[in-house]
């Protein structure tokens, strides 16, 4: 079974910018993006998202944890005063570490966008060691997990 995934470190904020963030952290993101509410009643504030992101294929969750957590640890204390500063103004859970999984079947036609992966690597164990664990911690960061079963969509759509 094709599993098609990423990993991505995103800090959100309904107040403060991708580019305040990027100030603050001293850290270039690979995607910014700001997203508009979807209730009107009552209305909720914008989303600004700042994230590092690693979509490379062929590698387990924990090592595309790795890729991006090496780039971010370097800027450790910085992401967790900024996440801090951004959980007391808003509440908890502006730092996220998401994985996101996509499941295809054995007959799936790959599309444009889907790299392919005959014989690869098993990409369904992965594990967070305690390195991972302090990061995550320090930075106060939550972890969410998104698996989605594309099985009984060929072209993944």
């Amino acid at each position: 079974m094709p599993v098609h995934q990423y990993v991505c470190f995103v800090i959100t904020s309904t107040r403060t910018t991708a580019q305040e963030m990027t100030a603050a952290l001293g850290i270039e993101p690979d995607e910014t993006a700001v997203r508009a509410s979807r209730s009107t009643v009552p209305p909720l504030p914008a989303h600004h998202r700042w994230k590092i992101v690693c979509r490379r294929t062929g590698l387990r969750v924990d090592e595309q944890v790795a890729c991006v957590l090496d780039r971010l640890r370097p800027h450790t204390g910085r992401l967790a005063a900024l996440a801090g500063q951004l959980d007391r103004q808003e509440g908890p859970g502006s730092a996220v570490l998401q994985v996101v999984r996509r499941f295809h079947s054995d007959n799936h036609e790959p599309g444009a966008d889907l790299p392919e992966e005959p014989e690869g690597p098993n990409l369904f164990g992965w594990h967070l060691d305690s390195d991972v664990l302090e990061f995550l911690t320090t930075t106060g960061a939550e972890v969410d997990i998104d698996e989605y079963d594309m099985t009984g969509d060929p072209h993944g759509d």
